[in-house]
């Protein structure tokens, strides 16, 4: 049984954000999912139509809902202890990024102010990431 056992078990393990072990990370997916995010909230800004709103409000959930994944994506698959060691601030600033797209940021208000404010938490892992890539 053990022979067994031996003979079956894995001898690689494998990890990546999808079934795949593609390596292929970017913060620039939450950047476009947010920047449409933004952009929704201006053009409901800018429509008194109620059904164009309840609309805009539908999607706009679905895109915040979008940049939290690729936020989660990031921040538990491609940064690993030695990127949180060099910069202790990355766990707070993705906690900052996802509650910003979440109930009490984009997904919850359609003021581009909201939208603005996840975006520049955005950039800041952005040029985190970059970093890490260059390293």
């Amino acid at each position: 049984m053990r022979l067994l056992s031996r003979l079956f078990s894995p001898r690689l393990e494998a990890t990546a954000h999808c079934d795949l072990p593609c390596g292929v990370y970017d913060p620039a997916q939450a950047r476009i999912e947010a920047e449409s995010v933004k952009a929704i909230q201006e053009k409901y800004q800018q429509n008194e139509d109620p059904e164009f709103r309840t609309r805009a409000v539908l999607i706009c959930e679905q895109r915040s809902d979008l940049v939290k994944h690729h936020l989660w994506v990031l921040w538990t698959d491609y940064f690993k202890p030695p990127h949180f060691e060099k910069y202790p601030q990355l766990h707070d600033l993705f906690n900052r990024a996802t509650k910003a797209a979440g109930a009490s940021g984009t997904k919850g208000s359609m003021d581009p102010a909201t939208g603005a404010t996840l975006l520049e938490l955005i950039a800041e892992i952005d040029k985190i990431f970059w970093e890490t890539k260059q390293a």
